[in-house]
């Protein structure tokens, strides 16, 4: 894996007035062609650099694999989606279309990025909802858009899907509460090279989310398995700038379109009866990249493996204090 670069995001002019999405953006587009982007939407591991990638341990109750890189980075979204207590996104076949061109443009033109250039190979429209329009999704009353993607040597859709949720930014998108749908395409180059897209929305309404107040939090309360670490440099632009490897970031989510935002007091995370880990935190408040109803905790050491940790996170979701306490175990 090399770099990780910005996601699509957009929101109809009535969202970005209730403040749906645009606390994840880094400037607010919108309905009627506006659009914008935020940090933390590509995964890219170039062929030269990628090594021999490996797929971690699928846990018995997680969706069986099908072969199919698209299907299973579907159906291993929904299961972390699950975990968190978030609903499961419902997979459009005509969002499907616009991922699986995109994915196809990837490969043609041998690039990563959200946008596509008029002329080019396998061209179906400029910016993401351009490509749902092409592919005859129609956007319409509040809605919502997201799109993520990543490139390995890896055709794994579960090993797509887990690289994506690690990269914090990334993580930010697949986990926001009030998406309801979501397309997914991938195309292998040559046989060694895949290229994964995955477009999610909210359209004609947004999902009833979490609701006022609460929060969904990653890695969830008991969950094991985790991974000790998280290479930085991946993720553009880069959550820890001047470090590459680091600990596996905690994040907790909040619903986008309601009144008020996260606010950060405490969050804090400490092996099982030992002290506080130094971390850098990502907030709308301290990181521009970060939206207004997310935050997250990058250890600045990797994790021990097969060790206990406490997180403790206090502050404030839509006006609501929240104070929750949990653990996870790493693998």
């Amino acid at each position: 894996m090399r770099t990780i670069r910005r996601p699509s995001l957009s929101a109809s002019p009535a969202l970005l007035a209730a403040a749906v999405i645009a606390a994840l953006l880094a400037g607010c587009g919108g309905g009627g062609g506006g659009e914008s982007s935020a940090p933390g939407a590509v995964v890219t591991a170039p062929p030269e650099q990628t090594g021999t990638p490996t797929t971690p341990t699928i846990p018995s109750n997680a969706p069986a694999l099908t072969g199919n890189t698209a299907t299973d980075g579907f159906n291993w979204f929904n299961y972390r989606r699950a975990m968190l207590g978030l609903s499961a996104l419902t997979r459009n076949t005509t969002i499907d279309t616009a991922a699986l061109g995109h994915s196809q443009y990837l490969r043609l033109n041998n690039t990563i990025s959200h946008d596509q250039a008029t002329g080019q190979p396998g061209f179906t429209g400029i910016k993401l909802t351009n490509r749902l329009a092409a592919a005859g999704y129609t956007l319409g009353g509040r809605w919502a858009i997201g799109e993520v993607i990543s490139a390995a040597s890896n055709t794994s859709g579960h090993y797509h899907a887990d690289e994506l949720i690690a990269a914090i930014y990334h993580r930010f998108v697949i986990f926001e509460p009030v998406f309801k749908e979501i397309g997914t395409g991938a195309v292998t180059a040559n046989g060694t090279y895949t290229y994964f897209t995955a477009d999610v929305a909210a359209n004609n309404g947004l999902g009833s989310g979490l609701g006022a107040g609460k929060i969904a939090v990653y890695p969830v309360a008991g969950q094991t398995a985790v991974p000790t670490n998280f290479f930085s440099d991946r993720e553009e632009p880069d959550p820890v700038p001047d470090q590459n490897e680091v600990g596996y970031p905690i994040s907790v989510h909040a619903d986008s379109g309601r009144s008020g935002d996260l606010t950060v007091q405490s969050f804090t995370v400490a092996p099982r009866g030992g002290a506080a880990l130094t971390t850098r935190l990502l907030s709308h408040a301290s990181d521009a990249a970060t939206g207004s109803t997310v935050a997250a905790i990058v250890p600045l050491t990797v994790l021990r493996g097969n060790t206990t940790y406490d997180v403790s996170f206090r502050g404030a979701v839509h006006g609501v204090a929240v104070a929750q306490d949990w653990s996870f175990t790493t693998r």
